[in-house]
This record gives C-alpha cells, structure tokens and sequence, in this order.
C-alpha cells in the first residue's frame, strides 16, 4: 500500500480572524445563525476580538460586501449568514440564485474561504428548524466550513505540486 499524502483541515480557529456577514431580514432566524456561528467559532479557539460582524439589508448584498472585505484584507475567513423564507420573499428563486451563485464567485475570485450560512427555505419552520433546534444550526455549520477550509489552504501551501 503506497503512502497517500491526506491534507486535512485541523478545526482549531486560534489565531485566526473572522468576519462574518449577517442579513437583517428574517432578523430573529439569522441572530441564532449568528449566535451558533460565533460559539463554535469561539469554541474552537478564536478570540472574540478577532471576530467582526457585520449587518447588510438582505440575502442579495451579501456578495457584494464578502467581496470587499475578501479584497480589503486582514481577515483569514469569512462566514455569510441569512434566511430566505419563500412565503416572506416574493422574488425567493431570484434572490436565493444571486446570492449563492454571488457568494460562490467572490471566493473563488479572491481566495478567500467563505462559509455559507444562507437558509432558503420554503417556510419559517424549517428556518426555525436549520437556526437551531431539530436540524442543528446552519450558521455553526458555516463557520466550521470557515475554519475548516481556512487550514486546507494553509496545508496546502507547503506541498509540492
């Protein structure tokens, strides 16, 4: 059995800096998004002052701010967090589209890991639901794809092609 270089990424967040980018619409689902992506970020070794938060209108203007803190600087992963409820959003497909195809294209156009936290679902129990009681807490999630994907790269970085 030949020897297979595993580049993994340790979930220790100790060190590094976070921004995470928060929607104000469906404001009492994304605070426990919010909530659930700074405790595990917190439990896992970040320092709170290393931590930045920031409120932007809605699930559409998170692109648009992930790209300039990526371009900005000083920060080593960001975290976007959101709740696109159909029944609330009368353009939900339009704005749930842009965002995640949005969010997608800014990582991979500065490098920067983003963990994506932006609920889309068809009703505010199943917001209510992926923000913290049955199905666990899509913004912890988001932060630990962050943290996680933040260390793969640093791994990566001394491995010869």
């Amino acid at each position: 059995m030949h020897h297979i270089t595993t580049i993994e990424g340790v979930l220790d967040a100790s060190g590094l800096k976070f921004t995470i980018i928060a929607s104000r619409f469906n404001d009492f689902i994304v605070e426990r998004l919010v909530g659930g992506a700074v405790d595990y970020l917190l439990r896992h070794g970040a320092a709170r002052q290393d931590l930045t938060l920031i409120r932007v209108p809605g699930a559409f203007e998170l692109p648009l701010v992930a790209r300039a803190v990526a371009q900005r600087g000083g920060v080593d992963a960001i975290v976007c967090v959101g709740a696109v409820i159909r029944g609330a959003t009368p353009h939900f497909d339009y704005v749930c589209a842009e965002a995640t195809k949005g969010i997608a294209h800014v990582s991979l156009e500065t490098g920067m890991p983003i963990g994506f936290g932006l609920l889309t679902t068809d009703s505010l129990e199943q917001a209510i639901e992926r923000a913290g009681s049955k199905a666990g807490n899509k913004g912890a999630e988001a932060a630990a794809a962050a943290l996680e994907t933040v260390r793969v790269l640093r791994g990566l970085e001394g491995v010869s092609a």
